[in-house]
């Protein structure tokens, strides 16, 4: 999830998502009545045993990594029997409710106030990651709004959701038979945000895989089709860089309204949130490129993620060491994308480069290694530190695509590796969280062990101008430019050698068109 900015840039109708298998759990929220700008739920439940006697809200969700206690934003509590009695039920922890009789429970209700309106003491959750409510459009993330009696993470469920007449809607879910969606389970509907109200539309073909956008503009500003037009070129560019699209439908959900806050990757989806402003000539490249980062989750971690994500834990914030594949070289890819595709230069990429290290140096902590970052992206004093994965990080990566490309003699970087790694894994298989850094190794080099254990999970300063070097471009940490009053210090300096050796010239030309 690409969520920091640190820059100046910084639909009446019901939905039923069923999966087409039998379920016990049909929830139904009305979005026509959005009075005091809370979800109104009900759960009709069928056969809960003494094993389900919680129901659990979400505590942190995929690609967040951040603590958010939905349960702070639950009211109203209640569970009935067949007769409509209440059946007693007592809150327990921040997340979770006991049902004291779950045998004799047949509906449950509740309400859940949206959290971008919905002030909180502390624990904000990005806005991506939450709710909104609104006259003409509603933003809804399932793990904010819906629970699951414990043991039943794994089951499919549906939900209804009763919406104006004139509402469009915007998501990956597919609909089944009978015209609904389709949820499989818990995971997948958190997998699946859902954008509903006056949006426009917009769809292409990129080679085989269907492209969407959905886009709400407060003032319509902003229009899907403008979006799809600036990202076309990315897109085509994408495919090529990975190869093939291992996915048949993608969905962009763009909401313009206020404020700038990011965006976060899903499976088949991704969603944005920025400040509303004229479509400027720069503003669509400047959105691409966000665009591209959370795109590239198709392969990590889509296809490529360790057993920690596979399955889930929703209770308990639980962080995998491998955040510097999810995130780092995710970040890496969306430059690297571009500047294969042609979209980017190479001056371009080397003010990148600048850019991200004058980043690391100014806002984060010289101490915390990628591997720390991710142990402690649940903390305090991770969640100071979280951005970096993407400033520092994706040097890093940049780095280790040449070493890759240098053991190999240009024909096997970092994007070929991910895309075995995507292939020997992919979406159903997960790669054991302890064992990454040798399978990684194993497929590569040894050298790459050397490389993990000193910028990876540790944070030795990073050797730039030697590697740097290998493709023609020499690197100063810092330099003065003229003399006397006039003179000035500037930092992070790349420059192009042009009397670089044929060796270095072909290292270079690998690391910028190897696709």
């Amino acid at each position: 999830m690409k969520k920091l900015f640190i820059t100046t840039w910084m639909i009446a109708g019901v939905i039923l998502i069923s999966c087409g298998q039998k379920t016990s759990l049909n929830y139904s929220i009305n979005l026509n009545d959005r009075s005091n700008d809370e979800f109104k739920v009900t759960l009709d439940v069928k056969g809960l045993s003494d094993e389900n006697n919680i129901y659990q809200f979400a505590a942190t969700a995929p690609g967040t990594y951040q603590t958010m206690n939905i349960g702070r934003f639950v009211r109203g509590f209640k569970a009935f029997d067949k007769k409509g009695n209440e059946i007693a039920t007592k809150k327990k922890g921040e997340n979770q409710w006991i049902l004291t009789t779950p045998k004799k429970i047949d509906k449950i209700e509740y309400r859940v106030a949206e959290t971008w309106d919905t002030p909180v003491e502390e624990m904000e959750m990005y806005k991506m990651c939450g709710t909104s409510m609104e006259d003409d459009h509603v933003l809804f993330n399932a793990h904010c709004v819906i629970g699951y009696p414990q043991g039943m993470q794994g089951e499919p469920l549906s939900i209804s959701l009763a919406y104006p007449d004139d509402w469009k809607i915007g998501t990956a879910l597919s609909k089944n038979e009978q015209g609904a969606y389709a949820a499989k389970n818990f995971d997948h509907a958190v997998d699946s945000p859902i954008l509903l109200g006056r949006l426009s539309e917009a769809s292409a073909d990129f080679n085989g895989t269907k492209v969407e956008l959905y886009t709400y503009s407060k003032t319509d500003k902003i229009k899907s089709a403008d979006l799809l037009e600036s990202m076309s070129a990315m897109l085509e560019a994408a495919n090529k860089f990975v190869v093939e699209f291992p996915v048949d439908r993608y969905t962009f959900l763009f909401h313009f309204e206020d404020f700038n806050a990011g965006a976060w990757e899903h499976s088949y989806s991704s969603e944005y949130v920025y400040v509303e402003d004229d479509y400027a000539v720069d503003g669509g490249p400047k959105i691409t490129s966000t665009a591209a980062h959370e795109f590239f989750h198709i392969i990590t971690p889509l296809n490529i993620h360790s057993e920690i994500i596979q399955q889930f834990n929703f209770v308990t914030p639980t962080p995998s060491a491998h955040l510097w594949l999810y995130e780092s070289t995710t970040e890496w890819a969306s430059d690297m994308m571009q500047v294969r595709g042609g979209l980017m230069t190479l001056e371009e990429l080397l003010g990148q480069l600048n850019y991200k290290l004058r980043v690391n140096d100014y806002y984060f902590d010289a101490d915390y290694s990628l591997t720390k970052i991710a142990e402690t992206s649940f903390m305090e004093s991770g969640r100071k530190n979280y951005g970096n994965v993407y400033y520092k990080g994706a040097v890093i990566i940049n780095l280790l695509d040449i070493l890759l490309l240098e053991k190999s003699e240009g024909k096997r970087g970092m994007r070929e590796v991910v895309n075995e790694l995507s292939q020997k894994y992919g979406p159903e298989k997960a790669f054991p969280e302890d064992e990454f850094f040798n399978i990684f190794v194993d497929m590569t080099y040894p050298e790459v062990a050397d490389f993990f254990e000193k910028y990876i999970k540790n944070d030795e300063s990073l050797p730039l101008a030697e590697f740097y070097a290998k493709v023609g471009i020499s690197y100063a940490a810092e330099r003065t430019v003229g003399e006397g009053k006039e003179a000035k210090t500037e930092k992070f300096v790349f420059e192009v050698d042009e009397d670089a050796s044929e060796k270095q010239l072909a290292l270079r030309k690998a690391w910028l068109t190897n696709m």
